[in-house]
């Protein structure tokens, strides 16, 4: 029997999500037979994680040490086999501007968007946005919505200097991003390991994610009860698998393995953009991954035990991404 050892919680703003999805992951691997311990850790050593026994690591962190390559650093400096994309290639889809770039240089179209000059903020108390309103204002290496502001006023965007002041002050290492908003339907590609292609990768049916009110933000996600999220939803065949085409291109140049998810908003006028990549997306109840999934029978067991064994027996090298 596999054994499989689960990792929750980690350092950064997303552990609670962390601990329900790894808890989420431990039942389905529990209900698929496997041998699994689910653990909470914070930042393991290379040393701990070389006392750990288990055929299979299955770190289920959300955030930068979680997802941004430094748990991916350690687990491949300990030599131990786990579930999900390195450390080049996680750093490199944490990093919503670097994966822009990418994805630039793919022909994949993004918002327009810059680096928030925090060191100014700090220093003047407020600063003068490059992109006109609306806008977004987000953090650069975090996920879930953390730190998610919409703009679309002068207030707004005072309201949200301000809040970000007071949290660059406590988290001086916490870069933002502006970003052009681009109104639209959200949308959602994930990508499994292909079953039948070993080292190969599978997208998913698309899903639309659709707020009662607002934006899919923190609160949307795993406050409220109002989403609707709808499995391959009405969109042109063509569009579809155009969204899904550039999922697999982007997600193959950032040398994903095993899972991942890109985000995307398709316009009024049937054009859409792609917004970033998660490496290792969330497991919980509302979580879009294993909807994807269940779509194609994958329910939550068999899609646990199915990545751990493809982790288990993956036998394709850890690829660096394209630059």
């Amino acid at each position: 029997m596999t054994s499989v050892l689960i990792l929750g919680g980690g350092p950064d703003a997303e552990r609670d999500i962390s601990i329900a999805s790894a808890t989420g992951v431990h039942q389905g691997c529990v209900d698929a037979g496997l041998d699994a311990t689910l653990k909470i850790v914070d930042t393991p050593s290379i040393d701990e994680i070389r006392s750990w026994e288990a055929d299979v690591v299955f770190p289920v962190l959300h955030g930068k040490f979680g997802e941004g390559g430094e748990l991916q650093h350690r687990l491949e400096s300990a030599a131990v086999c786990f579930v999900g994309t390195g450390a080049a290639g996680s750093a490199l889809a944490m990093d919503k501007l670097a994966t822009k770039l990418l994805a630039a240089k793919l022909g994949i179209s993004t918002p327009d968007s810059c680096v928030l000059d925090g060191g100014q903020l700090l220093v003047n108390g407020t600063i003068r946005s490059p992109i006109s309103h609306p806008i977004v204002v987000k953090p650069v290496h975090d996920g879930s919505s953390v730190g998610l502001h919409i703009c679309r006023t002068d207030e707004d965007w005072h309201q949200a200097q301000s809040q970000i002041r007071a949290d660059i002050e406590l988290h001086p290492q916490r870069t933002y991003m502006i970003e052009r908003f681009t109104p639209g339907r959200e949308l959602t590609a994930s990508v499994i390991a292909d079953p039948d292609q070993p080292g190969q990768l599978q997208v998913l049916p698309l899903i639309e994610i659709a707020p009662e009110q607002g934006v899919y933000d923190f609160e949307a996600k795993y406050e409220r009860s109002d989403t609707k999220y709808t499995v391959e939803p009405e969109i042109e065949p063509e569009i579809t698998r155009s969204i899904q085409e550039q999922t697999l291109r982007i997600c193959e140049a950032l040398g994903v393995r095993h899972l991942a998810r890109a985000d995307f908003l398709l316009r009024d006028d049937r054009t859409w953009v792609m917004l970033e990549v998660n490496t290792m997306p969330g497991f919980t109840a509302t979580s879009l991954l294993p909807k994807a999934a269940g779509a194609i029978g994958l329910k939550m067991p068999m899609l646990c035990e199915h990545i751990v064994r493809c982790a288990k027996h993956d036998k394709s090298p850890i690829t660096t991404p394209t630059r």
